[in-house]
């Protein structure tokens, strides 16, 4: 059973930077497509970010060209760099995994706490 840890969250001022890190353990990121999620308070989850296994990326109209999204499948670990944030940005922001040949094999993280405020 793959097993999702965020970590890298925080309260960061408009304009600043973080960057988010999930670690799997229990299988090899290397055979899932990675996302980032995020959900406000009120708001549905909705997807921010992928990368797939074969590192190409996509992302949400509303963090183009700000976030990043990034894999090291040695490490078995994805990034997410986020610069130029926002108070909108504010969510909790969630790893997911999806196994590229066994799209019902999905496995989540508990979240990380993003504020962007002043």
């Amino acid at each position: 059973q793959v097993q999702l840890v965020e970590s890298g969250g925080g309260l960061v001022q408009p304009g600043g930077s973080l960057r988010l890190s999930c670690v799997a353990s229990g299988g090899m990121i290397r055979f899932y497509t990675m996302n980032w999620y995020r959900q406000a308070p009120g708001n549905e989850r909705e997807l921010v970010a992928s990368i797939t296994n074969g590192a190409g990326t996509t992302y949400a109209d509303a963090v183009k060209g700000r976030f990043t999204i990034s894999r090291d499948n040695d490490k078995n670990t994805v990034y997410l760099q986020m610069n130029s944030l926002k108070p909108e940005d504010t969510a909790i922001y969630y790893c997911n995994a999806v196994m590229v040949v066994a799209l019902d094999n999905v496995h989540w993280g508990q979240g990380t706490q993003v504020t962007v405020s002043s």
